[in-house]
This record gives structure tokens, sequence and C-alpha cells, in this order.
């Protein structure tokens, strides 16, 4: 007897549906906020254990909202499209600018088991001895160690180091192995402002908002991901599995960033558009980018 292979849209769509209680209903006092948080990144730790989840991919394009709403705090107008092509069109020996860099070092976080020496090499700047001892002062809770490592950061370093690294003791005290960019997105800029209790129910409502987005994003991924592997059997270059893996990982991807000829690799892309597997994101007739 055989068994089909479970769907693994079926298999994902109940965890990633966070309680209708936990999401909808707003919560007033400390506690509440900080109950539904812990429902919904529990859904999440449940959900990013799941290997039918892109989760590079999902953890890439989270970095990309991160570097969005970091550099809207810093009060430039780069947004999502622009910070693409700041890193994915850069030439040999061009600079990503502020928005690219700060684009960048989310990236570098994300992608990268969690260690010291990760972020320091996602950080260059910050030396891992600072990072560790920023990480330590991080106590309790997960939240409210990512709270208090924020606040720690924020007084010696830019903003975006500090979301990244209360990120980082957030994803360490939940035992992820990876960095999840949530906290940033979720922020608003006089959060920042804050300090003790206060910042930690910014983080609180921050992560409960984030993690519902991280939710959905993650069963869209999966159903595209899924769509993705079951039409690459019908590509015919010779590197197409390998070009595939890319945009399973990535956020975006160049045509000249895959493993194929120029000409094969646009006519690959143009061919897995037309299969509906991925999207071309930025609408041009030139310089195009493509993600899942």
């Amino acid at each position: 007897m055989t068994f089909a292979r479970p769907d693994p849209l079926s298999a994902l769509g109940t965890p990633s549906r966070i309680p209708s209680w936990a999401s909808s209903v707003r919560a007033e006092t400390f506690e509440d906020v900080a109950f539904f948080s812990g429902a919904a990144l529990s859904h999440l730790h449940f959900v990013l254990e799941r290997e039918e989840v892109p989760r590079a991919l999902l953890r890439d394009r989270l970095a990309l909202r991160a570097a969005e709403a970091c550099v809207a705090f810093s009060g430039r107008p780069e947004r999502a499209a622009e910070l693409r092509d700041a890193i994915h069109l850069l030439r040999p020996g061009d600079l990503p600018g502020p928005a690219g860099e700060t684009c960048l070092e989310w990236r570098r976080a994300a992608e990268r088991p969690l260690s010291v020496k990760a972020l320091a090499r996602a950080l260059p700047g910050i030396e891992p001895g600072q990072i560790a001892i920023w990480l330590d002062a991080g106590r309790g809770a997960p939240v409210t160690r990512a709270a208090m490592v924020l606040e720690a950061v924020q007084s010696d370093a830019p903003r975006a180091p500090a979301l990244v690294l209360a990120d980082a003791a957030l994803a360490q005290a939940l035992g992820w192995a990876h960095v999840v960019p949530l906290l940033a997105a979720g922020l608003k800029r006089a959060d920042l402002r804050k300090q003790g209790d206060d910042l930690r129910l910014a983080c609180h409502r921050a992560l409960l908002t984030s993690a519902v987005e991280a939710l959905r994003l993650a069963a869209d991924l999966t159903r595209r991901a899924a769509h993705l592997e079951a039409v690459t059997p019908k590509l015919r270059a010779k590197a197409a599995g390998a070009a595939v893996e890319m945009l399973l990982t990535r956020d975006a991807v160049a045509p000249a960033a895959l493993p194929l000829p120029d000409r094969a690799a646009r006519r690959l892309c143009d061919r897995l558009v037309d299969l509906g597997a991925v999207r071309e994101l930025t609408g041009r007739d030139t310089f195009r980018l493509y993600g899942v």
C-alpha cells in the first residue's frame, strides 16, 4: 500500500493560524499583552520547526522588512524596492550606501547560524567582545531579555545594530538556531526612546504584530515554494536545480547571480514567471529581480 505525500499547505494551515483570541482581542494590560505575544511566538516556533517551510527564504524576507523599518526610523526615504536594488544590483567595487548597508547587516545576521562570531561578521565595526557583553545584558524571560539588550545597545550603537542584537537575544532565549527578524517591523520610532517596563511592553506589542505577520508570510512562502519545487522537473536548463535552490533561499535574485549564462538565466526566470512559480519584483524591462 502506498500513501500520498501530505500536502504541505494543509499541514501548515492549522499551526500557521494563530487563535483569534490572540490576534483580534485588544490587550490593554501588560499581563495580557505578554500572554498574547507568547502565544504568537509559540505558534511561530512550531512553524519554524517544519521542514516544508522555506526558513532561509522566510528569514531573508523578514530581514528586508526589518531593514525597511530601520531605514525609516533613520529618516531615509528608501523602501523595499530601493533596498533590493541597492544590494542586488551592486557592481564590483560599488558601495551599497547607508540604506543598503543596513539591509546587508540584517541579511548577514539572519543567514548564518546564530553565534557571536557570525554577528560580528554581520555587523562590521563592532568587536565580538562587545557583542558578547551586550547579549549578556539580557536577563529573564525571552522578551524581557530582548528589551534589555535593545536598551543596553541603543546607548552606545546605531539603531539597526541594536535591533539586530535584540532579535539575536530573543532567538537565543527561544533556542532558535538563527536570528529571525521580528522586532524592528513591529516597533514604532517613539518606542525606541522608551526604557524599562515601557520598552518591554512595546516589545511585547511589536512581537505580537510581527509574529502574526511572520506566520502569514510563512504560510504564503510555503505554498509558493511547494509550487516552485513542483515545476522544477519541467525546466531543461542544466543548472536549473541550483538556480531554483537560490530562489528558495533568497528574497530576490538577479539573473546575473544565477549559475547560468546571462541569456539562459533570463530565459529561465521568464519561464518560471510563465509557470507562476516566481514573480518579477521590479516591474521594469531591464535590471529585473525575481523572487518566490
